[in-house]
């Protein structure tokens, strides 16, 4: 599974956009308060955590997209 599949995987199942954040697909705006994201770091890894009171925290990294969105999928 790709970004853009897992996009709209979650919009299917009905998971609010405001709750997620996919970089490049799913970048809800305005920025909400809190969200679980999924994002590419510049190693060429992919990071999922969580962005709270302004600060993102790394939940884990993982060497592929289709990993990361695995996870992601999880989480959410």
């Amino acid at each position: 599974m790709n970004r853009a599949a897992l996009a709209r995987a979650l919009r299917d199942a009905g998971v609010p956009g405001d709750q997620f954040w996919i970089e490049g697909v799913h970048e809800p705006a305005p920025t909400p308060p809190d969200f679980l994201y999924l994002r590419s770091v510049p190693d060429g890894r992919w990071e999922v955590g969580v962005y709270e009171r302004g600060a993102y925290e790394p939940v884990a990294t993982h060497a592929t997209e289709a990993d990361a969105c695995a996870h992601f999928r999880t989480l959410v």
